[in-house]
């Protein structure tokens, strides 16, 4: 997949591109809808996927006090936007002066003769340019002067019910992680740098924890999850607490994993954690031995869920 971070970048016009438009936060599971239909489209007409995405997020520029925490970093999009097959990734740079394009200048200027459309797929709320004005019926007005294909995309989900970025977000933060699995089509994942840590999840607790420094705007709600854990390319399985450690009276926010069968130094390394199951909340317990008492259960638990 060719990845291009700036429309200046584009050298010269694709040759019969089909594009999708979108932030695709989360790449879920009615974002991959349309990337398949891009995909297909652009086959049967002879010229290249593309999927044109925002960086930052648009709100981060326009409304920053509004801007919900995202569910996917901006690798992990185009990671999984070149999973599902797609030939071009063309990366906004987002700024205000982009944002005043009006709806016309960026189909005309930007969509056709920069990078020279020939289709369109997108959903049916499908909004553009200044002050987001421009609507479908603009496209397929535009469409019969500049020579495009519209295609509209139906919502992906139960009874046509949408699969929205936000509703993700909400079920991710209140811990459903299984449920949230069913519209990502995978587990969510949080991707951190192993940091030290207090040093005393093995020399107290008998339980060695590596503790991350999250790379993700949106962490899963407080508590104890099962988990799966890649290091390199080697799959772990293990249990992660999110939180505050309230039986130590911390005060400090962590997420803190503990990975089965593993004893590595791993300090300064990246790993890639995906949250399988929600096990229970925070609990402030009386002391380390009682704490680790319930790590023992915890880790039972997460061993027949992650089993089965």
């Amino acid at each position: 997949m060719q990845l291009i971070e700036g429309i200046e970048k584009i050298i010269s016009p694709f040759t019969n591109p089909a594009i999708t438009i979108g932030n695709f936060d989360g790449v879920h599971l009615g974002h991959k809808t349309l990337l398949r239909h891009v995909t297909k489209k652009a086959k049967e007409i002879g010229g290249p996927s593309i999927v044109m995405t925002f960086e930052p997020h648009p709100l981060k520029v326009l409304k920053p006090e509004i801007c919900p925490p995202l569910i996917t970093t901006y690798e992990r999009k185009v990671e999984l936007i070149a999973r599902a097959g797609i030939d071009v990734v063309i990366a906004v740079d987002f700024t205000r002066e982009f944002a005043g394009n009006s709806a016309e200048s960026f189909v005309r200027d930007i969509l056709c003769n920069t990078v020279g459309m020939k289709a369109i797929i997108v959903g049916p709320d499908y909004t553009f340019g200044k002050d987001r004005k421009g609507s479908i019926k603009d496209l397929k007005r535009l469409s019969a002067t500049c020579g495009f294909d519209v295609m509209v995309v139906p919502w992906q989900g139960a009874e046509g019910e949408r699969i929205s970025s936000t509703k993700l977000r909400n079920l991710i933060t209140a811990g459903n992680v299984a449920e949230a699995k069913q519209l990502l089509g995978r587990y969510y994942q949080v991707r951190g740098s192993v940091v030290p840590g207090r040093n005393r999840g093995g020399r107290l607790l008998g339980f060695p924890t590596a503790n991350l420094k999250s790379h993700n705007d949106l962490c899963p709600k407080k508590g104890v999850y099962a988990i799966t854990a890649k290091h390199g390319q080697t799959l772990y399985r293990g249990v992660a607490n999110i939180g505050y450690s309230p039986t130590f009276a911390d005060h400090t926010f962590t997420v803190e994993v503990h990975l089965f069968d593993f004893d590595k130094d791993i300090y300064g390394d990246c790993i890639r954690v995906e949250f399988v199951a929600y096990l229970r909340g925070e609990i402030k317990f009386a002391g380390p031995g009682e704490l680790a008492t319930q790590i023992k259960k915890d880790i039972i638990k997460a061993k027949e869920i992650l089993s089965s």
